[in-house]
């Protein structure tokens, strides 16, 4: 009987060892967000899921948590959870990707409110821990749709899906560009395949060319769209 409650907890560890750790997501975010991203050049939070939704890291790029927006955290998280959860071993969508089809009279109205924040993880714990090596939320499942930009799938080598990162603080377009390019940073971007013209998870801006329609994310009002992002590795 006590065996048996050790094996989900084991499962999770295994997961996560898979994954970027508390440090290596800090870095490379910190990184990420330094560079000209189109946004408001503002710090960031970051959330990194395993596949079966459990927060194995957060962080963020300023000197404490209270220099992003505090409301970010938990957003972050979503994203990856939305990444995640709505991802498969042949096809990738981004938070970013499903803006369009959630808005009322779209083909997914109503995902936005599927799956709830678990608010005891989301809101759990001492403040002082927020984006640290013992965030609260690290080892729990936070669930959570969010459908903007931020959120990506990540897949290693063999193209297998092992997990998600999700990113917030700043515009959902920069967000969306801070995210691609950590995901890049942990070559954790072998695309098997998405809704965008080149058939990976990228941003589609409304104006852009778009052979499968449904799957825009507006304009954010600066630069985002000017920054270009490295193409995805294919598997």
């Amino acid at each position: 009987m006590f065996s048996s409650l050790l094996l989900p907890l084991a499962a999770h560890a295994g997961a996560c060892d898979r994954l970027p750790g508390w440090q290596q997501l800090k870095e490379t975010l910190t990184a990420a967000r330094k560079e000209s991203n189109g946004g408001f050049n503002l710090d960031m939070w970051g959330t990194v899921v395993s596949t079966d939704g459990t927060v194995c890291a957060v962080a963020f790029t300023g000197a404490e948590y209270g220099d992003q927006w505090l409301g970010s955290r938990v957003i972050s998280a979503q994203k990856a959870n939305t990444a995640n959860a709505f991802s498969l071993p042949g096809l990738a969508l981004s938070t970013a990707n499903l803006y369009s089809a959630t808005q009322p009279g779209g083909s997914l109205y109503g995902l936005q409110h599927s799956n709830p924040v678990d608010t005891g993880v989301a809101y759990a714990g001492n403040a002082a821990y927020f984006g640290t090596a013992k965030d609260p939320m690290t080892g729990k499942r936070i669930g959570g749709v969010n459908v903007f930009g931020g959120g990506l799938a990540l897949y290693n080598a063999k193209g297998d899906r092992v997990g998600a990162l999700g990113v917030s603080g700043d515009s959902s377009c920069a967000d969306h560009n801070i995210a691609w390019k950590t995901r890049q940073a942990f070559a954790l971007d072998y695309m098997p395949g998405g809704v965008s013209p080149a058939k990976d998870d990228n941003i589609i801006f409304l104006g852009q060319t778009e052979k499968s329609s449904g799957f825009k994310h507006p304009l954010c009002g600066g630069t985002e769209e000017k920054v270009k992002l490295s193409v995805v590795r294919k598997k």
